[in-house]
């Protein structure tokens, strides 16, 4: 039960300890379903705290939707899904206007966007013009239709999902899109040992249809989570480091492997990581090492490579690990 729940509704404002405590239930509630992919759950916490969003990228059968599933029933927040399909249109996302015939007027329908935690299942195999039918909601909370805008309710993260080996019948995601997704995460196969776990809990009747039967329940709630994201607002980070953020955007606009670097929008964007990961850890102000370790999630996606890098096998990932070995840390 979440400590915000009406029936234990506290007299005080929890402390940032209580809040970080109720994040790190979730991680271990989220291990109830998902084994081996600790740093995918802390992506997609660290997303929700910085009130951003989340692309995940891995091969079939690595678990990326069970892990939004658990992850959304683990913050205890209304969730729906998505699949998305060559077919889909951008009123199936975000809603449309249904004529009511009693009233002789149009209505508006609300689409599965209006909802804390959005899954959109294999977002690279709708059109363009459905893609772009998310831009709104991801950047400015909101969906606008007939002229009105309708907010989308707080908290709100979308967690997107794509296969990187399969193109027959994928559409490529626009840099525009890229920019709104915070994080970029690869879901990895598992270890072996966390392998013969899940296999393990297989034999032992787990099913991923039914998350109750696993013991997942709800830790947290929205009350706490906008908490969260207040404290974090609040951590401290300095002029030097916010100049070593700069240096590392200006790094990779400079580098010969490089068409498109990362942007300032980019930079506010490490910027809160940072912030998210240094308040999970108990930190009051960003330290450089903050910054390094959200470097790569954060900007991996947003690097266009030269054509003639790709060709010779250079990754955004191997050149920003370049990037931070030959840029000068602040003491």
């Amino acid at each position: 039960m979440s400590a915000l729940d009406p029936a234990s509704t506290p007299t005080t404002a929890p402390s940032s300890d209580q809040l970080r405590e109720a994040m790190n239930r979730v991680r271990i509630e989220v291990g109830k379903a998902v084994v081996g992919q600790d740093g995918a759950v802390t992506g997609l916490l660290i997303a929700l705290l910085s009130r951003g969003h989340v692309l995940l990228e891995g091969v079939p059968g690595v678990a990326k939707t069970l892990l939004v599933r658990a992850f959304s029933r683990a913050i205890g927040l209304d969730t729906a899904r998505i699949q998305f399909t060559p077919d889909l249109m951008p009123g199936d996302v975000t809603g449309s206007l249904v004529f009511d015939a009693r009233s002789g007027e149009f209505d508006f329908r609300a689409g599965p966007v209006f909802t804390h935690v959005l899954l959109a299942d294999e977002i690279n195999r709708t059109p363009p013009k459905t893609q772009a039918a998310l831009l709104e909601a991801m950047e400015e909370r909101q969906v606008s239709a007939d002229g009105v805008s309708r907010a989308l309710p707080e908290p709100f993260l979308v967690a997107a999902t794509q296969n990187p080996v399969e193109h027959e019948g994928t559409y490529t995601l626009p840099e525009a899109q890229l920019d709104r997704f915070l994080l970029k995460l690869m879901i990895d196969v598992p270890a072996r040992g966390d392998e013969i776990a899940v296999l393990r809990r297989h034999a032992s009747g787990f099913t991923s249809r039914d998350l109750a039967a696993a013991g997942l329940e709800a830790v947290t709630g929205a009350e706490e989570i906008r908490a969260a994201q207040a404290a974090v607002g609040r951590v401290e980070v300095s002029d030097d480091v916010l100049g070593y953020v700069v240096d590392l955007a200006r790094a990779t606009r400079l580098s010969p492997s490089v068409q498109l670097g990362a942007s300032p929008r980019a930079a506010t964007a490490l910027l809160a990581t940072s912030k998210a990961w240094a308040w999970l850890g108990g930190y009051p102000a960003i330290t450089p090492d903050h910054v390094q370790t959200m470097l790569v999630p954060t900007w991996r996606h947003r690097l266009r490579l030269r054509p003639d890098a790709e060709i010779e096998g250079v990754s955004a990932d191997a050149i920003l690990t370049s990037v931070v070995q030959q840029t000068r840390v602040p003491v």
